[in-house]
């Protein structure tokens, strides 16, 4: 059977590792598409010259596609499109932003652009600016996230019937039930963060990896919707955040409080007490480190297992 993603990217598997910042770089995006999948850039962490250093190793390392993730609210934005130009990266995903600014530029230079969502409304918009496919991400997902809270269950299939384009599914998945109840809800492939963040080619510090592996149920929380909502592990840093809410901080005292640089204090250098660590719900059923090659291997194999089953009479009732 046809696959839509695995046609658009000329990819052997529809899984996409998410461009993570401080959490993906070459090592990881080359190791995932090596594998079959897509492996993605996250370029928001990183200044021009150091994003045209990772594709360089990046195509180096694979001879597979490959994708940059792209903040629209990234400062330079100009200069990491024209290293993404310059290098002939074949996809890119872009986030946090409006879809219109750039779309048309990069299809110009025949670049395949796919826009992340997380909401009907948001989705209906980058298909009219004329994407190649959408990621639509449920709340369960680790770092910055929708205001509305949509799941990914409820999300999913909202998207799927209203647009004619490929979508991708993300949030909450990481193993191969989940992909397959994805895919059953109509999307084309998947897209999986935090199981790569406990990989061994993630450039997350030790520290985080080992937090990750170490989080169970109710263990990460979203907040800081005033300024750009956020899923983070409940650490110090999030309990000051909690206590500036119970004495009803404003949004400029929850901006202070924030600062600069939590976000690579606490997943790039290991602080995990005052560091923003995003992550996740889907971290509670992660229990181990292990190469990327590995993970995708184990998801697929519980994605054909799980499809067999499928069939069976255990679902015919």
């Amino acid at each position: 059977m046809k696959n839509r993603i695995k046609e658009l990217f000329k990819i052997d598997i529809p899984i996409i590792q998410a461009g993570m910042i401080w959490c993906s770089g070459w090592e990881l995006a080359s190791a995932v598409s090596n594998t079959g999948g897509l492996g993605i850039i996250g370029s928001g962490s990183m200044y021009p010259e150091i994003l045209e250093e990772h594709v360089i190793k990046c195509k180096e390392a694979t001879d597979k596609p490959f994708a940059v993730n792209l903040p629209m609210l990234y400062p330079d934005i100009d200069k990491h499109i024209a290293t993404i130009i310059k290098h002939k990266v074949p996809i890119v995903f872009t986030s946090a932003g409006n879809p219109k600014t750039w779309t048309k530029h990069l299809k110009d230079h025949g670049i395949t652009v796919v826009h992340v969502v997380s909401s009907l409304k948001f989705a209906l918009k980058a298909e009219a600016a004329g994407v190649d496919a959408i990621v639509a991400e449920g709340f369960e997902a680790g770092g910055h996230n929708g205001r509305d809270e949509t799941t990914t269950l409820c999300l999913i299939p909202m998207v799927t019937e209203a647009l004619s384009i490929p979508v991708i599914a993300a949030g909450g998945i990481g193993t191969g039930k989940a992909m397959l109840a994805a895919m059953n809800l109509g999307a084309d492939a998947v897209q999986i963060g935090s199981r790569f963040v406990a990989s061994n080619e993630s450039s997350a510090h030790q520290n985080f990896k080992n937090t990750v592996i170490e989080a169970k149920e109710g263990d990460t929380q979203l907040t800081l919707k005033e300024l750009t909502p956020v899923r983070l592990i409940k650490n110090e840093f999030y309990h000051q955040v909690n206590e500036a809410y119970e004495k009803g901080a404003s949004t400029d005292e929850l901006k202070e409080l924030l600062g600069r640089g939590r976000a690579k204090k606490g997943m790039f250098e290991g602080n995990l007490v005052d560091g923003e660590l995003e992550i996740g719900q889907v971290s509670g059923l992660i229990n181990t480190i292990q190469p990327a090659a590995d993970i995708v291997h184990e998801i697929i194999k519980e994605y054909k297992e799980a499809l067999v089953e499928q069939s069976s009479a255990k679902y015919n009732f």
